[in-house]
């Protein structure tokens, strides 16, 4: 089925050409690019779709050897459903969260260019002064997700 198509498409390309060159002289044919990319365009489009007539009459073929397993009843492996469902999904999360939970979040820190390790704090009379370096001192100093004030203790509750 494949070559067939791919070989009726090719037949269909060459009577175009005949046609077009046909009425003029070789040597008047168009050579702009647009002309070359046309054709390029339409091989590309030929080939792919040959190769995916192919894939799917590959993917559509039965495997050779049969699954391990498949007969066997879930409890004979020693784990309820919804215990292995729990388990995958622990599993899953923890490899997902984990590098984000610690992935450093300002590039700079630690370079002298770093914005994050200027603070700025105020004073108003007797009162306890107040400062921005309780927010950005994890960042400033290549901290993580983790290592922020508030949102370290919320991400302490993912697994990871």
């Amino acid at each position: 089925m494949c070559a067939g198509f791919f070989l009726r498409f090719l037949r269909l390309l060459r009577l175009l050409r005949r046609r077009v060159t046909s009425s003029m002289a070789r040597h008047a044919a168009s050579k702009s690019p647009r002309r070359t990319l046309l054709k390029a365009g339409l091989t590309v489009t030929a080939v792919g779709a040959a190769l995916s007539a192919g894939a799917g009459a590959a993917q559509a073929a039965a495997p050779s050897v049969p699954l391990a397993g498949v007969g066997q009843a879930l409890d004979e492996f020693g784990t309820s459903p919804g215990e292995a469902l729990t388990g995958a999904v622990t599993h899953s999360a923890a490899g997902g969260l984990g590098p984000a939970k610690n992935m450093r979040l300002d590039p700079l820190a630690g370079t002298e260019v770093d914005p994050l390790s200027n603070t700025v704090g105020t004073q108003v009379a007797d009162f306890k002064p107040v400062s921005t370096g309780a927010a950005t001192d994890p960042l400033a100093k290549g901290g993580g997700l983790k290592d922020l004030p508030v949102a370290g203790k919320v991400t302490s509750v993912l697994p990871g």
